[in-house]
């Protein structure tokens, strides 16, 4: 039986990565909208048997400047409010909690690089554990309050709210487990300027995916197949 994902994407650069073959196994048919440049208002909140949404440079209380993100907090406020599977990652996540009316805003450190996450004891009973000490990309200065609705599953050194749940059939990851190589190669070279300004050295980046990224791969399939496999029916 064929489902339905809807994509909510905010730049071509920042797709679905390694989650893109696991929701095709699982039998998913995957709509891309660029929410940029398509009408997210026009969107069914409980249709889809799926959202997912991605990050974006923008911040998600950056409205004035990017409208859509109202109407995507308005579909994903509704969405989750039917209990429906949604999928929020980094910027997707925040929007998320800004959906349910928690405050997202700009943190005190920028996390770019390969940082380890620390399952919390519900996350250590949810898919998340498959994270638990794999060093996960991260690319973010926003960070959020928890929706109360949620059940923390992630922390890290720097932000203390990296992965949340709500029931069975929302999950939320700050972090960037979804990057392939060939993704982290085009944000690396493309973010020379960001680089530069928090003194990254690009070439170590490099190395460290040299390093990481086979795990994190692995951990990311095992993560969303197993969170695919216990959404409700």
């Amino acid at each position: 039986m064929t489902r339905t994902a809807v994509i909510l994407q905010h730049d071509p650069s920042i797709h679905l990565g390694n989650i893109g073959p696991v929701l095709v196994e699982h039998g998913y048919d995957l709509r891309i909208v660029d929410v940029t440049t398509e009408d997210v208002a026009a969107i069914d909140p409980a249709e889809a048997d799926l959202v997912v949404v991605l990050g974006g440079e923008m911040g998600a209380y950056q409205t004035d400047e990017f409208p859509f993100l109202d109407r995507e907090k308005d579909l994903l406020r509704a969405r989750i409010g039917a209990q429906r599977p949604t999928l929020g990652v980094c910027l997707g996540a925040q929007l998320m909690a800004g959906a349910l009316g928690e405050r997202v805003y700009k943190g005190e450190t920028m996390q770019i690089g390969y940082r380890r996450v620390e399952a919390t004891d519900a996350g250590a009973e949810s898919p998340i554990r498959h994270f638990d000490g794999v060093p996960v990309v991260e690319w973010h200065g926003d960070t959020f309050e928890l929706p109360k609705e949620a059940t923390l599953l992630a922390s890290s050194s720097d932000y203390s709210n990296e992965a949340f749940a709500i029931g069975d059939f929302a999950l939320a990851v700050q972090f960037h487990p979804e990057v392939t190589d060939e993704m982290h190669e085009t944000w690396v070279s493309d973010g020379y300027n960001e680089l530069d300004e928090h003194a990254i050295d690009p070439d170590a980046m490099r190395r460290d995916r040299e390093v990481y990224s086979a795990a994190m791969q692995e951990a990311s399939r095992r993560a969303f197949s197993e969170w695919l496999d216990g959404l409700p029916a």
